[in-house]
């Protein structure tokens, strides 16, 4: 039943679902874990590479950890394509900030930022919902 209602993100089941979401939710929940711990000399974040098969070969290539800027580092959680995407879209913001007005981007200002273009796709018709999750750090 849920073939008919799944490929569009603003069409609602009979149940009142949303697959698409609830398909971006299961990414995140089945990928690794992701944790940040705080304290008064800095911020650590550690990733879980998740290993879903023995068969599948293990790229060195798949990071978890980015360097947005040089004062804003993230963690990633969930499809990494999404997060590719989404992880160019805040280098690019926050390059742009700094040039334009030549100080770094405070770090909230790009997760709001980042955010907003997140639920643009899940809010808009004809675009899927991003299946990752960020941790920031700055």
């Amino acid at each position: 039943m849920s073939r008919r209602y799944d490929n569009r993100t603003t069409i609602f089941s009979p149940e009142r679902r949303l697959y698409q979401v609830e398909y971006a939710m299961e990414a995140i929940g089945n990928a690794g874990t992701a944790i940040g711990i705080l304290s008064k000399d800095g911020v650590v974040l550690v990733g879980e590479k998740k290993v879903t098969s023995k068969l599948l070969q293990t790229s060195t290539s798949t990071e978890k950890m980015y360097k947005i800027d040089d004062h804003i580092a993230c963690v990633v959680a969930g499809i990494m394509s999404d997060a590719n995407i989404l992880i160019n879209t805040a280098r690019v913001q926050a390059q742009r900030y700094t040039y334009a007005y030549q100080e770094p981007m405070p770090v909230e200002q790009l997760v709001q930022s980042l955010c907003d273009t997140k639920q643009g796709y899940t809010q808009f018709g004809g675009l899927r919902p991003f299946g990752v999750s960020f941790l920031f750090a700055g």
